[in-house]
């Protein structure tokens, strides 16, 4: 009886110090496979964060990496190639002389609800780090954040909190308000955020993005953000569809205005 109690002490210590949570790590593999297979634009890396290996796709500026560069964080159950939204900007800044670093989010099942990702937002900060630790590795010493959805949110809460000096400006396409969960809620972020922001969405967007603008601006106003943009591309949905043109110059238009004119050396 004594060796039972034992064991079953032992096996609930490992239950709470094991994590409850974690990406879908199958998932992640086998998408980092078929992406690996089929790269045609940029080069394929492995980053690490929390004992966790993941992929990145760094695409260097045509000119030679320079000193600017962007990270790109897709949105809810996707992946760091998705032809919508991160495949035009990763693939197109780099024309533009900023190399792009593309990084795989923590994901779930498909079928997951937004509900279980919350645990999943202390995943994201790392990964944004390690990302960030690796441009560093090649030179660059001028870092922005390009993220969509919930990615977005996840970006917009990490630099809330982390407030990283290696972050020096931040784009949020299609941000909504996750009111469920306070530790999801982009607004509440924004109030805490004081690098240059561009809040970017489309005219037929999500309800959820199209409902909080007001209340997005209104927190980077409380923030005290002079360098907060928020802009709306008309005709545009959540995934820019058949709008990539004017989504990659309009995210250009907004660095070049924030960093300067095209040359980075």
């Amino acid at each position: 009886m004594k060796k039972l109690s034992i064991l079953l002490l032992i096996m609930t210590f490992y239950c709470l110090s094991w994590p409850a949570w974690s990406s879908d790590q199958t998932k992640e593999k086998r998408w980092s496979e078929q992406i690996i297979d089929s790269l045609l634009v940029g080069e394929s890396c492995e980053l690490e964060a929390s004992n966790s290996k993941f992929l990145g796709i760094y695409t260097e500026a045509n000119e030679g990496p320079g000193k600017r560069a962007a990270i790109l964080a897709h949105g809810m159950g996707v992946h760091p190639d998705w032809p919508e939204v991160i495949y035009p900007l990763r693939s197109e800044l780099p024309e533009h002389q900023w190399s792009t670093l593309s990084i795989q989010m923590p994901i779930l099942a498909n079928d997951a609800p937004i509900k279980d990702y919350t645990p999943l937002f202390d995943e994201a900060g790392p990964r944004i780090e390690a990302a960030i630790k690796y441009l560093k590795g090649k030179g660059h010493t001028k870092i922005v954040l390009i993220s969509h959805s919930l990615g977005a949110a996840m970006g917009s809460v990490y630099l809330a909190a982390s407030k990283p000096k290696d972050i020096h400006g931040f784009v949020a396409i299609g941000l909504s308000v996750i009111d469920s969960d306070e530790k999801m809620n982009g607004a509440l972020a924004l109030e805490k955020i004081q690098i240059p922001v561009l809040d970017l969405y489309g005219s037929r967007d999500l309800e959820g993005v199209l409902n909080s603008t007001q209340q997005r601006a209104k927190a980077a106003k409380k923030a005290g953000n002079k360098n907060y943009r928020q802009t709306e591309i008309e005709g545009a949905d959540h995934f820019f569809a058949s709008s990539e043109d004017i989504l990659v110059k309009t995210v250009y238009g907004w660095l070049k205005r924030n960093f300067g004119p095209v040359n980075n050396r």
